[in-house]
């Protein structure tokens, strides 16, 4: 099994969420939320930061810790065929945009930023992220725990 922690940075203002759309070497584009991999010897918090700079070319800061989401992708549910089941472990902040100019990742998998009302972000073929992270900033539950995101669909891994 391989695994993965990773920060993901829920931005929201004025009843839009910023979702950046993934266009990954092989398979279907969809839409996330800014965020990826923490670094070994990383703190999440500072995680999530560095990858919003990285891939929007914006400077933020967290507002506040969302909660922890947990899951194993079956193998064969992974978007890239033949590998092992997955456990990924996401830690969500809500993060605001403090300076700079939305632009795509250079040399990235990130190739556009969009503004999108949170009405329509149930039309979008999107991460199983974005409805977890949209879920802990609506209810802001005292666990920091929302029910498992069923993937199928609009919705991926």
């Amino acid at each position: 099994m391989s695994f993965r922690l990773a920060a993901y940075a829920v931005c929201l203002e004025g009843g839009r969420v910023l979702l950046a759309r993934h266009v990954p070497p092989k398979g279907e584009s969809n839409w996330t939320l800014p965020g990826g991999r923490v670094e070994h010897a990383e703190d999440p918090f500072d995680a999530v930061i560095r990858e919003v700079a990285e891939e929007t070319g914006c400077d933020a800061v967290v507002e506040r810790l969302l909660g922890v989401d947990s899951r194993v992708i079956p193998a064969a549910e992974r978007a890239v065929p033949g590998g092992p089941e997955h456990h990924n472990v996401g830690v969500f902040y809500q993060v605001r945009i403090t300076d700079g100019r939305l632009r795509p990742e250079p040399n990235g998998e990130i190739a556009e930023l969009v503004w999108t009302p949170i009405p329509h972000v149930a039309g979008l073929r999107r991460s199983s992220l974005v409805d977890i992270g949209l879920a802990l900033a609506q209810t802001l539950p005292a666990t920091g725990h929302v029910a498992a995101v069923p993937v199928g669909g609009l919705i991926q891994h």
